[in-house]
């Protein structure tokens, strides 16, 4: 199955001495390493942090990671309604609606609650499109690693 009408062109020329023994490869290579080592050196290495303690600047349009947003009290808001599910284009979220019991009335604020609440994070794109439409009313929000 053929994805694009693009296609690469690829040329049989016989290779020189030099380029069967990847000489003008390393060298190539070398002259990169090289370069990337002085310039950490002369500029005092500025993107090395020391990560708990100082944490990276991050853009404006970084997302974070996913969690599960909480009331007041520590309860979880998701009623298990499954809008986030179906807002997802790329089918990453998967949710398992349950009862709640009475022993469970300070866990979850609904009387409906996601058992199962899984985002796949190999498929999941990050469109910020779940979140943005139902951040009031459910539970997705972006926060980054590590903090609270």
């Amino acid at each position: 199955m053929k994805l694009t009408n693009r296609s690469k062109v690829v040329s049989n020329k016989e290779m020189t001495l030099a380029e069967k023994i990847y000489l003008p490869a390393i060298f190539k290579g070398m002259g990169i390493t090289f370069k990337h080592a002085v310039r950490t050196v002369v500029k005092r290495a500025p993107n090395v942090y020391s990560y708990p303690e100082v944490q990276k600047p991050r853009a404006d349009i970084w997302r974070g990671q996913h969690v599960l947003k909480r009331d007041e009290e520590g309860r979880e808001r998701c009623t298990a309604c499954g809008l986030c599910a179906v807002a997802c284009p790329a089918e990453a979220i998967t949710m398992t609606a349950a009862e709640r019991t009475k022993e469970e009335k300070n866990l979850y604020r609904e009387e409906k609650y996601a058992s199962v609440y899984e985002i796949n994070m190999l498929r999941c794109i990050f469109l910020r499109y779940v979140r943005r439409g139902l951040s009031e009313i459910c539970n997705l929000s972006d926060r980054p690693f590590g903090g609270c």
